[in-house]
């Protein structure tokens, strides 16, 4: 969705870290400082600071599939979702997971109609608005204990989001082993991330 004050578009920056002293706020203003100086419309979206609820209760999973009023609890959400066109997610890696509120965002907002459409027996992209998703995350172990756990959250990105988002352009740009990283190693990641976020 282009505007006249946002050439390039809009972003939906999904942020889910409860600390603003953390590496990973670093992270996030540099993502949305640099998009913003580049001329994007950032809608900067801080799910801890805006007091996101994470929990599918149990009538919203009842009405699930009954589209469209299953959006009626999330609708501001969906909303600016779907008003975006790139996504960017920025996020710490728990427990080879998503934290619970990120990961309550996928459940209650990715819903039937919304991130997917069931068509003919089969699912297709419903978030084909999104040209462009990164993700922007660290790690508190080493890429190598990740892979030995898989690494969800990568693929979920990778694939599953991805996948909703009828396959758009997309890159994980993440940080492992936090609990050992230098100063140093921090300040080059936060100047790759910069990068990134120049030539998005």
């Amino acid at each position: 969705m282009n505007t006249p004050n946002s050439p390039k578009g809009r972003v939906l920056v999904l942020y889910a870290h409860p600390c603003p002293e953390s590496f990973n706020a670093a992270v996030h203003k540099t993502v949305v400082d640099t998009l913003t100086k580049n001329g994007w419309d950032v809608d900067d979206c801080d799910l801890n600071v805006e007091g996101f609820q994470p929990v599918l209760t149990e009538s919203e999973r009842r009405g699930y599939h009954d589209v469209p009023e299953n959006i009626d609890p999330v609708r501001p959400y969906v909303d600016r979702l779907q008003a975006a066109d790139a996504l960017i997610m920025v996020f710490p890696v728990w427990n080879f997971g998503y934290p619970a509120i990120l990961k309550g965002f996928l459940d209650r907002v990715f819903l039937p109609d919304v991130s997917f459409k069931l068509a003919n027996g089969g699912i297709r992209p419903g978030l084909t608005n999104i040209k462009k998703l990164y993700a922007c995350t660290t790690y508190g172990g080493t890429r190598f204990r990740a892979t030995l756990n898989s690494d969800p959250p990568r693929k979920c990105v990778m694939r599953a989001v991805w996948y909703a988002c009828g396959m758009p352009k997309k890159k994980y740009l993440a940080l492992y082993d936090m609990n050992n990283n230098t100063e140093a190693k921090l300040t080059a990641h936060l100047d790759r991330v910069r990068r990134e976020m120049e030539a998005f």
